[in-house]
């Protein structure tokens, strides 16, 4: 072979093996972009009761409660912006993080059984998740998935609807109501019949539910069986009771800051405004022993994910249930600049923190302002586990927001036809866009605002934008037919209340 021969074969065979090389290059680069694993994701959810947007230091580099494991947790995920949850008190949200549907369809559209009555009757309502629903963990468990509970419930409250006889393998705690309000609810005995066994004196409640699920994260892992972990904490809803430690660590942060804590609130009815206490600034230190004691615990699960050595086959996902509380029961946060909290359809009471760690598809660090909801978590969950829903929901998979791009939704929808025990008022609500209208159900008010450039819901713009005003009034009502919403009644013998059919 002459030399030239000999050199143009070696060109080839590098030319060749470039080629090769580029080719298997351009796939490890895409992996990102494909299902991380051919085996179904591990899933691990966190649900806080009562946590405010901006009772996380991800969310709120001001923000008085320290939550360095979340904030670790958001540097290694994708945290939306603009993440809500489908009402503003819980067991509707919870509904909807189960089901993937509004809970405006079945009824739901109040704490079980919050039926307080104000100038009109509230709306009927269904006081249970039914038993009819095909819930997340009954979806997953079609793909052998083992599935656990652990914390507050409140989606019915005898046993029939409990976590056990809905799909979960394991239930520990999940009770009547909102579980065992005595005295005690945070520290042991905590007289909860479905968590076993019963804590020495003084346990924490955050931390036992905290063991529980990562014993079964780490049996499972062991086992190498895929598993849904669902963490309902208990905290921080009232009553207020912190850890005495943590108390104390934040009494001398709490005497550093000066102004009012509270201002008051116009709830914008015209013919009696009346006016409500509201927190402005977060100082209270028992709340943020509570928050700091929840955050602890979502420290030792994630914890154990990573000693179990499954993080690259875990998908988490760290949320809410309604805004915080900031304008009854102690007012124990402040939402602030958001407007209202927990009650009220004002972004206070239903935006949330939203955090996902998809890995191989988030991005560690990013933040996204897609709109999502919590009727998305169902749909996100079993895309990922390879489920197929043969059965009508409202949510959404959340995959192109989790790959950075834009979810194919023109709109979101609230309805709240009840009296909130902290102070929020009956009515709806529509965003599309940055736009967001709010109508009341006593009169049939209209409010419109640009979310973009007022997050504090304060700058009515009704009577600039007539169109928009009708057209979002338009679909929102079509909405209500869609969805068989139900309204305000009267009282006996009283008035009849404002009904969008009847106008």
């Amino acid at each position: 072979m002459s030399e030239n021969s000999r050199c143009q074969t070696y060109l080839f065979f590098f030319l060749s093996t470039l080629v090769i090389s580029s080719q298997l290059f351009a796939q490890t680069e895409d992996k990102p972009d494909a299902t991380p694993s051919k085996s179904p994701p591990n899933v691990v959810v966190f649900v806080v009761d009562d946590l405010g947007y901006m009772d996380i230091g991800a969310n709120n580099p001001d923000c008085f409660y320290d939550t360095p494991n979340i904030d670790k947790f958001a540097t290694q995920s994708m945290r939306f912006t603009d993440g809500y949850a489908a009402n503003p008190v819980c067991s509707p949200t919870r509904y909807s993080l189960l089901t993937g549907k509004y809970p405006t369809r079945v009824g739901a559209t109040n704490f079980f059984s919050g039926k307080r009555a104000g100038k009109f009757r509230p709306a009927e309502l269904t006081n249970y998740m039914p038993l009819s629903e095909i819930t997340l963990a009954q979806a997953l468990k079609t793909k052998g998935y083992a599935t656990f509970f652990a914390g507050k419930w409140h989606l019915g409250e005898t046993e029939d609807y409990y976590p056990q006889n809905r799909g979960f393998d394991i239930n520990q705690g999940g009770s009547k109501r909102g579980g065992p309000y005595s005295g005690n609810k945070y520290f042991s005995p905590f007289k909860n019949p479905q968590l076993k066994p019963e804590n020495p004196a003084g346990d924490h409640l955050p931390d036992r539910l905290a063991r529980d699920t990562s014993d079964f994260i780490r049996t499972k892992a062991d086992q190498k069986k895929p598993f849904l972990a669902y963490l309902s904490f208990y905290s921080v809803h009232t009553p207020l009771m912190g850890r005495e430690d943590l108390v104390k660590k934040y009494q001398p942060k709490l005497k550093a800051i000066t102004g009012e804590a509270f201002g008051t609130e116009e709830q914008i009815l015209p013919d009696k405004p009346p006016k409500r206490k509201v927190r402005v600034v977060q100082k209270h230190a028992v709340y943020a022993a509570m928050v700091e004691a929840m955050d602890e615990a979502v420290g030792k699960v994630l914890n154990q994910i990573d000693e179990s050595g499954i993080s690259n086959e875990t998908i988490v996902v760290f949320t809410s249930d309604n805004g915080g509380l900031s304008t009854a029961e102690g007012t124990p946060t402040s939402n602030m600049p958001l407007r209202g909290g927990k009650g009220w359809i004002y972004e206070g009471g239903i935006r949330e923190p939203w955090i996902i760690r998809y890995p191989g598809i988030t991005e560690p660090g990013s933040t996204s302002t897609q709109p999502i909801s919590s009727i998305d978590l169902y749909p996100t969950v079993c895309s990922a586990a390879g489920v197929a829903i043969k059965h009508e929901i409202d949510g959404v998979d959340l995959l192109p927001a989790l790959r950075g791009q834009s979810i194919d939704r023109d709109a979101l929808y609230w309805h709240y036809p009840h009296y909130s025990n902290q102070g929020g008022i009956p009515g709806g609500a529509i965003r599309m866009g940055d736009l967001k209208l709010i109508e009341r159900y006593e009169d049939g008010q209209v409010h419109l605002y640009d979310l973009k450039n007022d997050i504090g819901e304060r700058n009515d713009l009704r009577d600039q934008h007539p169109e928009k005003v009708q057209e979002m009034r338009a679909r929102l009502h079509q909405w209500y037919k869609q969805v068989d919403a139900k309204f305000l009644r009267p009282q006996e013998g009283g008035a009849q209340p404002w009904h969008p059919f009847t106008e």
